[in-house]
């Protein structure tokens, strides 16, 4: 079960229940429901912005063999207790795994910011990661952590969200 990496979720607005009715896994359908709660499930799992969730969606479908809504409609089955199919599982556990991988570093030149900044902007995140937690589908929620992971990266000289969040994590474990 997927219980173990991203939390479960009622899934909103049940709706049409056939994996056929979506767009191309190219671009995941962010706007159907189901789809907007998985991705908005991923985004607050790994974390990750929208952008990088569809990916992660559209990574796991490719190598499942499936279409992004298929994900997305195994995703919400198996938050109510429906066993995913092993394929989708295994592939959207490698798609998570390799979205929370952090990339080699290269050397950064810069200023840190403040420890009182850095600890509000990552409080700000740990706030909207955890709303986006509790209603995966709510646009707002998914908005306010896209936001909050932008200024988490600029803040940090990071380009993804993950590595953002470690390098916070360990600005702010440097202070004590």
């Amino acid at each position: 079960m997927m219980s173990a990496r991203i939390p479960r979720n009622p899934e909103p607005g049940g709706g049409n229940t056939s994996p056929d009715v979506a767009a191309p896994a190219a671009q995941p359908p962010i706007d159907e429901p189901r789809a907007a709660w998985a991705v908005g499930t991923v985004m607050a799992a790994i974390p990750c912005s929208a952008r990088d969730a569809g990916r992660v969606l559209g990574a796991a479908a490719k190598a499942a063999g499936v279409t992004s809504a298929e994900v997305a409609a195994a995703m919400a089955a198996d938050s109510r207790g429906v066993a995913m199919p092993v394929r989708v599982e295994r592939a959207l556990h490698r798609a998570v795994a390799a979205a929370r991988a952090v990339q080699p570093r290269t050397t950064h030149i810069g200023l840190m910011p403040s420890h009182a900044r850095t600890a509000e902007v990552l409080a700000e995140f740990r706030g909207c990661q955890a709303r986006l937690t509790d209603a995966p589908s709510d646009m707002r929620a998914r908005q306010a952590l896209d936001d909050a992971a932008y200024t988490l990266c600029v803040l940090l000289g990071r380009t993804g969200v993950h590595d953002a969040v470690l390098a916070a994590e360990q600005h702010l474990a440097a202070r004590a």
